[in-house]
């Protein structure tokens, strides 16, 4: 089997956490690595969960603003067909 390099550019912190939960089950990075990849090919789909993510101070700024827009009642009305869509952003003037 022929094999080849990948160069990534990560945080190193993720790195060395990367490396060490590979290593408390019994692997290498590179095996996790080879392992999603080949995931990636068979199923042609990228999967990760972004629930430990903070958003940064804009997006959070954005989300706030919607957040009251939303409970104030404003913002688009919700549409049952596309022509209902269009009338209402004819009448924006739009």
């Amino acid at each position: 089997m022929s094999t080849t390099a990948i160069y990534i550019k990560t945080e190193t912190t993720t790195k060395k956490q990367a490396q060490q939960v590979a290593r408390e089950l019994g692997l290498s990075l590179s095996a996790i690595v080879n392992g999603f990849l080949k995931q990636f090919i068979k199923t042609k789909t990228v999967t990760f969960s972004a629930n430990d993510e903070i958003p940064n101070a804009r997006t959070q700024a954005i989300l706030k603003q919607a957040e009251k827009n939303w409970k104030e009642g404003k913002g688009s009305p919700i549409f049952e067909t596309g022509e209902e869509a269009v009338k209402w952003l004819e009448k924006q003037g739009i």
